[in-house]
């Protein structure tokens, strides 16, 4: 296991494959590195690949303290940093396409040359003048539903994410390994970061970046609506968008030869 630990003294898990233009893979909301185990080895053919569990998931620390987007922003910057990488492609599924939002607003692009988002809508919440939001997750009531199903049926309810992440059903070995992964998170770190990760609103932001972004959008994702995750690829500067249509929001895990293949193009282009 590879661990550094961050300025405010929390081990953050990573690891590294492969050589070559690096390619850093960020998972989403209580989900681990293990998530992207049909990506990793075969993208690490031809890249540096460079996964890494945010503080609180997978096997990284467990502090009680900074879980905010801002904050695992900052420890993405850090291990950029312990890295001394450069030029480097970041991908971001779900939550961890947020977290990549707030480390180029945060830091920059010094860093980061590429941007692909993953199956995410830039508002969690549904509103007047948003329709595509977390379906579900879309207001505070149903925020403090799901406080209460981690509370009092954590495990139940990873399991209940696995599914609700496909669009076929998942094998029953996968259901367990996933969710496995998913309870290494504890329900108090669940509850904390998705108080701040549904409160913020990326509209006004996107517009702002410059660098080459694509977004990968599931057509049957029941998690976003396909419009709200396509509208990222859409409000960027220089981004495109492309479609899924045979899988849900793990499209990475439904689909990973067409999602291997657009990853490695997209790192390739000039």
């Amino acid at each position: 296991m590879s661990t550094f630990q961050t300025k405010d003294g929390v081990a953050i898990y990573y690891d590294v494959q492969g050589e070559g233009k690096p390619l850093l893979m960020i998972p989403g909301w209580s989900c681990s590195t293990r998530f992207f185990d049909k990506n990793a080895k075969v993208l690490a053919e031809e890249f540096q690949v460079i996964r890494m569990d945010l503080r609180g998931h997978g096997e990284s620390g467990k502090p009680n303290h900074g879980y905010r987007i801002a904050r695992f922003a900052k420890d993405i910057e850090e291990l950029l940093e312990h890295l001394d990488l450069y030029d480097v492609t970041a991908l971001g599924w779900s939550m961890g396409a947020s977290v990549l939002w707030s480390y180029l607003e945060l830091f920059g692009t010094d860093r980061v040359k590429k941007l692909i988002s993953v199956d995410q809508s830039p508002a969690q919440y549904i509103g007047p003048d948003w329709q595509w939001g977390q379906n579900g997750c879309y207001d505070v009531e149903a925020f403090v539903r799901l406080c209460a199903d981690l509370t009092y049926a954590e495990r139940a309810g990873a399991e209940g994410t696995i599914y609700a992440c496909h669009f076929n059903t998942p094998s029953d070995a996968d259901v367990k390994f996933l969710a496995d992964e998913i309870m290494k998170c504890p329900a108090r770190v669940k509850i904390d970061i998705m108080r701040d990760h549904t409160n913020l609103d990326w509209r006004d932001y996107l517009p702002q970046i410059e660098i080459p972004t694509l977004a990968l959008v599931a057509k049957n994702s029941n998690v976003f609506d396909w419009e709200g995750s396509a509208y990222v690829g859409e409000n960027v500067q220089n981004g495109r968008v492309e479609f899924f249509e045979n899988s849900g929001h793990m499209l990475f895990w439904e689909e990973p030869e067409k999602f291997n293949q657009a990853v490695a193009a997209f790192i390739r282009e000039a």
